[in-house]
């Protein structure tokens, strides 16, 4: 998707803890099916609130799932299983992988009704006989990757969810997904579950002391295209909202593109924003480190000298098991790095 410009960038909206408290609280509200925002018994009417403020009512739980590979694999994490029949989204590598945003997905099990940014395929989407479309949502009101110019037509086949993912922090979108997960019906018991949030707490724990062990440590979260290079807002992005408020010092840019999620830097530019580490978006659209050895200033940036370039996944799944080893992950990297000046 980043090859076709910064335009389109733009509107995709580049991406750019609670405590045991706040889960127990979440599996009291939600363990039987419902939640604040949500209610569903077993046979009877079925009703959830979205981050829109939209209250979604059904005759009953809805059975036929479809939703943006993100979304769903979140639900996925969360116990959510056979009523997901469809996804949108980058689900499948040219070499028919399933794509990292698609977790633990059984995406071969599931119809694909669009790979890639523009692609929904409607014709596709009204055969499945949806009951819910659900979605992440991170510019307000807009669901991710359901195209603008068809979304009357998409809205009117079946009712949809938007779970709120930009300009709050991370455990927010965790938690409203885990709230959608109970009201379809899964379990937030389950062992599985606990695990991963015992694991998520950890590693919350893990980069606190990481980011403590290291004061001064500047961070610049980044995307790289083959015209630009974009740096990221850590008032936007869910997971750096997050990481700043457990005390990483991430360098905030002051010439944000209309949306707020990054500024756009030309590659000659690339070294106005001087960092001891740069976590760089690792997802398959995006240009890694491998693929930018002729791109002026960027082998000249300190954290590129230093090989502090870190893999940073800008949408992660809003699950427990989606986050934790990405905090893991992180809080690695920041243990072994040094600052550069």
């Amino acid at each position: 998707m980043l090859n076709n410009g910064a335009q389109h960038l733009t509107r995709r909206g580049l991406l750019g803890a609670g405590g045991a408290l706040a889960l127990g609280a979440l599996i009291s509200a939600c363990g039987s099916g419902g939640d604040a925002s949500g209610t569903a018994s077993p046979g009877g009417a079925w009703t959830f609130t979205d981050d829109r403020g939209t209250e979604v009512r059904l005759k009953a739980r809805p059975q036929r799932v479809v939703g943006y590979v993100g979304t769903a694999a979140a639900l996925y994490d969360f116990g959510v299983d056979r009523q997901i029949v469809g996804v949108f989204g980058p689900t499948k590598l040219k070499d028919g992988k399933p794509d990292p945003q698609a977790g633990n997905l059984p995406v071969d099990r599931l119809e694909i009704i669009g790979n890639a940014y523009g692609e929904f395929n409607i014709e596709k989407y009204a055969a499945l006989r949806p009951d819910l479309l659900v979605d992440n949502m991170f510019l307000p009101g807009e669901l991710f990757y359901v195209p603008a110019e068809s979304k009357d037509k998409i809205f009117a086949l079946a009712g949809s969810v938007a779970i709120s993912a930009g300009a709050v922090a991370l455990p927010k979108p965790i938690e409203r997904t885990a709230a959608l997960a109970a009201a379809l019906g899964a379990d937030l018991k389950s062992a599985k579950v606990t695990a991963a949030k015992a694991r998520f707490d950890k590693a919350v724990g893990a980069l606190r002391a990481a980011v403590r062990a290291k004061p001064g440590l500047k961070v610049l979260a980044a995307s790289a295209s083959p015209d630009l290079f974009y740096a990221s807002s850590p008032a936007k992005n869910t997971d750096l909202i997050y990481f700043k408020e457990l005390g990483l010092d991430l360098i905030e840019p002051d010439n944000l593109s209309k949306e707020g999620y990054f500024e756009n830097l030309s590659w000659e530019n690339a070294d106005k924003y001087k960092a001891d580490v740069i976590m760089l978006d690792s997802r398959t659209q995006a240009l890694q480190p491998k693929d930018l050895g002729s791109k002026p200033s960027w082998k000249d940036l300190p954290a590129v000298k230093a090989g502090q370039v870190i893999a940073w996944q800008p949408e992660p799944r809003f699950s427990y098991e989606g986050c934790a080893p990405i905090i893991e992950a992180l809080a690695a990297s920041l243990r072994s790095a040094k600052k550069t000046g």
